[in-house]
């Protein structure tokens, strides 16, 4: 039984229809439409404590005022900042995001973003390898024949 199931739900997933964020078609042709730059940020590799802030620029297409909702990051590690108010169409804005490089590790988060456009919900992703910071050594102050310098 368990068995038939599964693979019910599998018939399912593969033939669902393409996502919204993969079509620009809607119903209503005056819908928003948010048309972001890029969808994925790549940090590469960086240092553990430092800055995790990435920005992804979107333009709502759409011929209506775009609305974003609070958008839900896979994480509380990933902190997304949105703006608040109506973007109108033919306006940019950007959403913010944040990542705590606290943690040594690979990177591999998602940020889902709602809102009133035709292609809600929309996913971001970041990702990279936060690697520790090298130890830090003193430079040494050389002196002559192995004696202590002297000050004058």
């Amino acid at each position: 039984m368990k068995t038939i199931a599964l693979l019910v739900i599998v018939a399912l997933i593969g033939i669902c229809p393409a996502t919204a964020q993969d079509s620009e078609k809607s119903d209503n042709p005056n819908e928003p439409f948010m048309k972001f730059e890029k969808t994925t940020h790549d940090y590469g590799t960086i240092y553990q404590n430092s800055d995790g802030t990435c920005e992804f620029e979107f333009k709502n297409t759409g011929k209506e005022p775009l609305i974003l909702s609070r958008p839900k990051s896979s994480c509380g590690c990933t902190v997304p900042t949105w703006p608040k108010q109506p973007i109108l169409p033919g306006k940019t804005d950007v959403v913010k995001v944040t990542y705590a490089t606290r943690r040594i590790g690979p990177i591999n988060k998602t940020i889902t973003i709602y809102s009133n456009a035709s292609n809600s919900p929309l996913i971001l992703r970041i990702k990279g390898k936060v690697i520790k910071q090298p130890a830090q050594v003193m430079p040494e102050k050389e002196t002559e024949n192995g004696a202590t310098p002297v000050n004058k």
